[in-house]
């Protein structure tokens, strides 16, 4: 009997201790199992398709579209300025004045041989009437005169050039003379510019693959009605803000110029503000626009070797995996790269720190709205 005791006693304490190493060991398989499927959270987003504007920039100058050299057309000391840099003025307006003196004495001088000139011609009239001398001293005589009369007038013309006005509309620039000064027809620079600035050019150069590109793709079937039908430009100016007034192209050389490869452009804009002036400076922007474009955020991309990346989201025997694949870039706009190839409208990517994850790590994606990742897209068609 205590045998038979002792036996189930040592039966039951083998059967407790198998039985929690068997409880044991399947905890840590468990565990051991979890550690290997465990996934990695990522935030994603998939790739929709939008119609999108994007926009091809060029540094700018800028002219008025008038801008005249006020220049004297006889040589003389200045005696007045009569108006101040930055003064608008009417075309035929008075700007400066010539010393004249020396002029005016020349002209009375003239005048005397005028009239000396026209005395003889009387005294020799009735004198070949009656014959008593021959018509040919008649004729000197007028030749004399009329001689006389043509050096009054240049002098009279010198006196009136005397009087320097402004050949158009606009404003004064700056005035490089000043009272005193010794000014000629021969000087190296003029006495100022005058600019009208109601409206203004912006001249640019584009690229022969841009020219082209651009051109090609313009509605039209002339290069007349392409340029016609180009879109409107938008200038930004030095300090990074965009001009109220939309630009218009109106002419393309026709030529490229063979030293830079380029080709320039000429766009029009109004200038109501007289906010643009002669000499300002700025950046073109020509609209380019794409339609039904895949997009994919720029900060779910990453580069290598030249090459832009993102970690497309697979599911496969189960599992699900971030994978690297290469993106085909076209352009980009606000925050956005406009892709050709590599994805497709639908794919889910990694939204944020693609950069981190290796590829073929497991992940659990967390899919969120892709305006959520990205600034909204304004719709422009």
């Amino acid at each position: 009997m205590k045998t038979l005791f002792y036996t189930f006693y040592i039966t039951a304490v083998f059967i407790v201790f198998v039985s929690c190493g068997s409880r044991n060991g399947g905890q840590r398989q468990a565990m051991a199992n979890t550690g290997q499927n465990q996934a990695t959270p990522v935030v994603t987003v998939k790739i929709p398709v939008k119609n999108v504007e994007t926009f091809l920039s060029y540094p700018t100058s800028i002219e008025g579209i008038n801008n005249s050299e006020a220049r004297p057309k006889v040589s003389g000391y200045i005696t007045n300025v009569l108006v101040d840099e930055g003064q608008k003025v009417r075309q035929g307006q008075l700007l400066f004045k010539l010393e004249t003196a020396s002029l005016t004495e020349e002209a009375g001088a003239a005048m005397a041989n005028i009239n000396a000139a026209q005395v003889q011609v009387d005294q020799l009239k009735p004198l070949v009437e009656k014959k008593i001398i021959s018509a040919s001293q008649l004729e000197s005589a007028n030749a004399r005169l009329k001689q006389a009369q043509a050096s009054y007038q240049s002098i009279m013309a010198n006196i009136e050039y005397a009087n320097i006005t402004s050949p158009v509309d606009g404003y004064v620039g700056e005035i490089r003379i000043r009272k005193g000064n010794l000014v000629g027809p021969m000087d190296p620079l003029p006495l100022t510019n005058i600019s009208d600035i109601s409206k203004v050019y912006a001249y640019f150069s584009l690229n022969e693959k841009d020219y082209l590109d651009f051109l090609l793709n313009a509605e039209g079937e002339t290069r007349i009605e392409k340029i016609k039908n180009l879109p409107r430009v938008t200038l930004i100016l030095a300090n990074g803000e965009e001009y109220p007034h939309k630009g218009t192209i109106q002419t393309v050389n026709s030529q490229v110029n063979t030293k830079t490869g380029s080709i320039s452009y000429r766009a029009v804009f109004d200038n109501p503000e007289q906010i643009l002036t002669n000499g300002s400076t700025g950046i073109i922007r020509i609209p380019k626009y794409y339609n039904n474009v895949l997009v994919v955020p720029q900060k779910s991309t990453f580069e290598r070797q030249g090459k832009t990346y993102v970690m497309k989201i697979e599911r496969e025997n189960g599992k699900t995996i971030a994978s690297e694949t290469i993106i085909n870039v076209i352009d980009q706009t606000k925050g956005i790269y406009v892709v050709s190839g590599g994805i497709s409208e639908g794919d889910e990517i990694v939204a944020e720190g693609a950069n981190i994850i290796t590829s073929g790590t497991a992940v659990y994606p967390e899919s969120l709205p892709y305006d959520s990742i990205t600034s909204p897209i304004a719709t422009v068609f």
